[in-house]
């Protein structure tokens, strides 16, 4: 389980994560749980199919692990940039 240490003076440094980062701990998730990608992808398709014009990650994620939303979105988005109108994405903050 990774932790948060703060380098140097309080407020005067930004904080170092030791472990993995978000990305490393959406990979391996995603590698163990590859169903949840195919999940989301019918749930989007679905949701496109029945007239939505936007799809929020959140609302599909309910009721399943929702630590990689934003990562998830991003490969359904690389894997269908057709859909790049329907789910919004933010710049990341960190790897």
């Amino acid at each position: 389980m990774s932790t948060l240490t703060q380098n140097g003076p309080p407020g005067l440094d930004l904080p170092h994560r030791d472990g993995p980062t978000i990305s490393e701990q959406f990979h391996a998730f995603d590698a163990q749980h590859p169903w949840v990608y195919r999940s989301l992808e019918q749930l989007v398709v679905q949701r496109l199919s029945d007239g939505a014009k936007r799809v929020g990650m959140k609302a599909l994620f309910e009721g399943l692990n929702n630590n990689y939303t934003a990562l998830y979105a991003r490969r359904l988005l690389a894997e269908h940039p057709e859909w790049a109108s329907a789910i919004e994405v933010r710049r990341r903050r960190t790897p």
